[in-house]
């Protein structure tokens, strides 16, 4: 889990469920296939974070890219 609603909101179905701390990295890169809802069936508010950037794909596909694009330069 790494939306940070499980810490923060405990009218939230996924409060108190383990979560990552990825809202407190200083960037963070979504891997996603589109922009439906996960598997909780509520929006993830780390996506709406100034830190967070989307990318929409498939995981593997776009992490190979993503390595790629960084051996390059």
């Amino acid at each position: 889990m790494v939306n940070p609603v499980a810490r923060t909101d405990p009218a939230s179905p996924i409060y108190s469920m383990p979560i990552l701390n990825a809202d407190k990295a200083r960037n963070v890169i979504v891997i996603k296939r589109g922009q439906g809802a996960g598997f909780s069936g509520i929006e993830n508010a780390l996506f709406f974070l100034d830190q967070t950037r989307m990318l929409y794909g498939d995981g593997q596909a776009a992490v190979s890219e993503l390595i790629h694009a960084i051996k390059e330069i």
